[in-house]
């Protein structure tokens, strides 16, 4: 149980911390973020409301407890990450710098994985009581 929770939030720490970078200047709409995400096609009123639905999913995945709200900030991140590369590829074509995308996918993947793990853990010793 210990190797599975060491995993599980070394991988969420990993990930809520590349998504959080990602969120702050999108709440603040630095002009960073907002040349990216134009070029992207996505409107100004986007940018800082993407951002504060990141930062709360970070929350989601770091406070203990709410499965259910965890499954849904997975799924959220899930479509964020798959839609900024689907965005990317449709407006400049694939490039092997998108390849980065990977680590982030692997972390959030990794975190579900074993959040599932612990869960199923934790549930069967409480079964067993």
């Amino acid at each position: 149980m210990k190797k599975t929770k060491i995993i599980y939030w070394v991988s969420t720490i990993l990930f809520v911390l590349f998504m959080g970078s990602t969120a702050i200047p999108d709440v603040r709409s630095t002009p960073e973020a907002v040349a990216f995400l134009t070029q992207l096609g996505y409107p100004l009123y986007f940018i800082p409301f993407i951002g504060v639905l990141k930062l709360l999913g970070c929350v989601a995945l770091v406070v203990p407890g709410f499965p259910k709200v965890k499954e849904w900030a997975y799924a959220g991140f899930a479509f964020d990450l798959i839609g900024a590369i689907y965005s990317a590829v449709a407006v400049s074509g694939f490039d092997v710098m998108m390849l980065i995308m990977i680590l982030p996918i692997g972390l959030m993947i990794l975190s579900y994985v074993y959040f599932h793990k612990m869960n199923n853990k934790e549930q069967g010793i409480r079964s067993k009581e």
